[in-house]
């Protein structure tokens, strides 16, 4: 039998051991829990002050996947290339009600190309499927966007009381079947300053920007892309069908070809209004066909709103007032019906149809539209002018900084713009 001394003399040892152990555990633990947490997507926290950033397209990829972050903030800070993602590879950002996206996603214009999405989902299809929430700043180059469903559009499937400012989609080769847009298939949201170019088609509520628009406003927008269906097709809306919808100060140049209800803006006003807008392109169908829409019913209006008779091959319209193209590119023409050629709209008269405002170059300072060396030489002539302010226009737009002097800043920001057209 071991003695007392001998049990402590044995236990001693190991309680010193112990005793080096736990620091040791103590120490391994603290230094894990210490480790900085890998960053989500490239960064940020998903909220106003600091969003997700977003700068490749796998993290583009992974925030469809991640539902429990379609109420954050993302900022988009690189160019991105989907081409990787084609077919059914990409995962669409926002299903439906509730699991819409209701947080913001800025472009920080940036643009994201290649898009080639291919579903045969029943509704909501595009870069988003179901948007409550903000996209702005950003620009689609080359989307392709395939579907056998509703709400099909290169940005948005369907924008439900959202808004989407400051994006456009050049490009555009979108289809499906009804409420089919280049930009957004359907809105009941608000919508400024967009654009598209390309291709649409569908069947029935097509439109060059948006294809079915219910208690929703549209302004400042404008689409150059061509549009086909069969019923309620138009260059810019397919129809507008709620009393509080509005299209305002919006234009459309593509050709238009449909059935039932064709237009060269929007192919049915059946409800709201639509204001101070025109369209330029070709016009085809075969029932209900105008210039600038096919038909407007009881509830339905076009205020100051204008089409070219000779592009369009149209000479009458369910609403607007029809002119020459000579009359279209006469400014006197959109100043008598009030519009408004200082904040919103400018032309080069007799050379070009109007344009809204803040498609021009900063550095287009002279006609005809697009930055050349006639805004170089008006550039170079008030070269080191001072005293630019509000009231002089910062010296004709040549202090393009307001810095209150013409010099190599702006000259700076010129060259930036050099050979510019407008968007």
């Amino acid at each position: 039998m071991r003695s007392f001394g001998s049990i402590i003399g044995l236990w001693g040892p190991q309680r010193r051991k112990y005793k080096l152990a736990v620091p040791l555990f103590v120490l391994v633990v603290f230094c894990f829990l210490a480790q900085p947490a890998q960053a989500k997507y490239d960064g940020g926290a998903g909220t106003e002050t600091s969003p997700y950033l977003v700068r490749t397209a796998e993290q583009l990829n992974s925030i469809g996947a991640a539902r429990s972050d379609w109420n954050k903030h993302f900022k988009l800070v690189a160019d991105i290339d989907l081409r990787a993602y084609s077919g059914t590879a990409y995962n669409i950002i926002g299903t439906e009600t509730p699991e819409s996206f209701s947080g913001v996603f800025d472009g920080n214009d940036h643009t994201i190309s290649n898009l080639n999405l291919t579903s045969a989902r029943q509704q909501h299809i595009g870069l988003f499927g179901y948007v409550s929430g903000k996209i702005m700043n950003l620009g689609l180059m080359n989307p392709r966007v395939v579907a056998q469903g509703i709400n099909v559009g290169a940005l948005a499937g369907y924008l439900d009381s959202g808004t989407i400012t400051g994006c456009y989609a050049t490009g555009v080769d979108v289809s499906g079947d009804d409420n089919i847009g280049g930009l957004v298939g359907w809105s009941t949201g608000r919508l400024f300053n967009c654009y598209t170019t390309g291709k649409v088609s569908g069947d029935f509520y097509v439109g060059g920007l948006i294809g079915l628009v219910t208690d929703s406003t549209v302004n400042t927008s404008f689409s150059k892309a061509n549009v086909s269906g069969n019923g309620d097709v138009g260059g810019l809306v397919g129809k507008t069908a709620d009393e509080t919808s509005v299209v305002s100060d919006c234009y459309a140049h593509g050709n238009v070809t449909g059935g039932t209800y064709a237009g060269g803006l929007v192919g049915q006003i059946e409800q709201g209004r639509t204001y101070k807008c025109y369209s330029t392109g070709r016009v085809c169908g075969n029932q209900f066909v105008g210039g600038f829409t096919g038909h407007i019913r009881v509830l339905g209006d076009a205020m100051f709103c204008f089409w070219d008779t000779q592009r369009s091959g149209q000479s009458t319209s369910g609403g607007g007032t029809g002119k020459t193209t000579d009359e279209m590119q006469t400014i006197r023409t959109f100043t008598d019906a009030d519009w408004d050629f200082w904040n919103t709209w400018t032309m080069c008269e007799g050379t070009n149809y109007p344009v809204l405002l803040w498609q021009i170059p900063p550095a287009d300072f002279r006609c005809p539209d697009g930055v050349n060396f006639i805004d170089f030489s008006f550039f170079a002539a008030h070269w080191h002018m001072q005293g630019c302010n509000a009231s002089n226009s910062y010296c004709e737009g040549t202090d393009v900084n307001h810095s209150g002097i013409v010099d190599f800043l702006d000259l700076e920001l010129f060259t930036a713009h050099w050979l510019a057209g407008t968007r």
